[in-house]
């Protein structure tokens, strides 16, 4: 497989030849520059011509094309290899300096326990063997960027875009690549352990019938199943074997297995004291050492899988995080300093090309000098 026949295929939906031009050549760079992966290192990688780099930042922030297409085909390119019955969501944070970059806020970080100026991506993966593929992303915009008109005329945001929680962002992507694929038997794997609000993301997956693995955080209310009149407890109270009065619990379940971490059966609160509980969800720990801890936490609605089997699932996310990391180290996630709304996803959709072909056939070879790119 040729880079010249995968960029072809890719940006086919780019109507001009001078785009679809400029998508090779950053992706050629994206490939072979080592380091970090800025416009300008890009253009010097492919061209000693100084007008490549206006052309490729033009390429990448101003120029008209969609981004939804070329992460249509790529999803497409993945699922010609037999993806596996599992998508996963992940979250990256990506570290700013100042307050132009779009959709750019404060937020407490869990993973590193501090406060970072940043932007909230997430994005969707699918899994082919032991690799996953990125095939779609989702910026998360705060208030203080949806309803500020003057930051969204700058930024380029769309009228359509609007404010929308975590979790609603995790659901849109799981549309989309329903939309894109028929796989209704595919489980959702997400790491969502910072989420309050997660719960509201587990019921919206129910409601569309797909079965979740996801990370919990540990305050999470959750309903014991078999009691008389369960109370809300957390969840991770309830997997150390407490009530919400901190009296012992006996899960529902039974002993636990040797064979799988320790679980017990609960349902979700309903959102308000009328609505039915729902279906039963099983949670359970994994990575708990010998310091009384319980690890991390996590729910699934395959109640009847083997606990084992569920664990495995969960251990795919390291994967994805892994991916995230890679994609921060060598493919230049963390370097567009384009302010656009439409450049963050232009870029997003070049780095995950690249991310693909690296991935699914193997290094590129350094790119030839090519003649000057222009657009008009």
């Amino acid at each position: 497989m040729t880079l010249e026949h995968f960029s072809r295929t890719i940006f086919r939906s780019l109507r001009r030849i001078d785009q679809r031009k400029c998508a090779h050549a950053y992706l050629s760079g994206l490939l072979a520059t080592p380091g970090k992966k800025t416009v300008r290192r890009l253009a010097a990688g492919i061209s000693r011509d100084p007008s490549v780099v206006q052309s490729l930042r033009q390429f990448v922030s101003l120029s008209p094309w969609n981004f939804d297409d070329v992460m249509q085909e790529i999803t497409h390119w993945v699922a010609r290899r037999h993806p596996g019955a599992v998508w996963s969501l992940g979250q990256t944070v990506l570290p700013k300096r100042g307050d132009k970059s779009v959709g750019v806020h404060r937020r407490f970080d869990l993973h590193s326990g501090r406060t970072l100026n940043c932007q909230l991506g997430l994005g969707s993966f699918l899994h082919v063997g032991s690799a996953q593929i990125p095939v779609d992303w989702s910026l998360c915009l705060p208030r203080a960027w949806t309803q500020d008109p003057e930051r969204r005329r700058d930024a380029r945001i769309p009228v359509s875009e609007q404010y929308l929680p975590t979790w609603a962002h995790a659901l849109r992507l799981v549309d989309r690549l329903s939309a894109r694929l028929d796989s209704p038997s595919a489980v959702v794997l997400a790491d969502m352990d910072n989420e309050p609000d997660v719960g509201y993301l587990v019921r919206g997956l129910a409601m569309r019938r797909r079965d979740v693995v996801i990370s919990v955080p540990p305050q999470l209310a959750v309903l014991p199943v078999g009691e008389a009149s369960p109370r809300p407890v957390s969840a991770g109270s309830l997997l150390r074997g407490q009530g919400p009065e901190g009296d012992t619990l006996t899960p529902p379940d039974g002993p636990q297995r040797a064979s799988g971490p320790p679980s017990v059966l609960v349902h979700l609160p309903g959102n308000s004291p009328r609505h039915s509980p729902g279906p039963p969800y099983r949670l359970f720990a994994s990575g708990g050492g010998d310091t009384g801890t319980t690890g991390r936490l996590w729910l699934t609605s395959l109640v009847h899988h083997f606990p084992g089997t569920i664990a495995a699932t969960a251990a795919r996310a390291s994967g994805t995080t892994a991916v995230l990391e890679a994609l921060r180290e060598d493919f230049g996630l963390l370097d567009f300093a384009g302010r656009s709304f439409p450049g963050w996803y232009h870029h997003m959709a070049l780095i995950s090309a690249a991310y693909t072909f690296r991935c699914l056939h193997g290094a590129a070879a350094p790119p030839r000098r090519r003649p000057p790119l222009r657009l008009p």
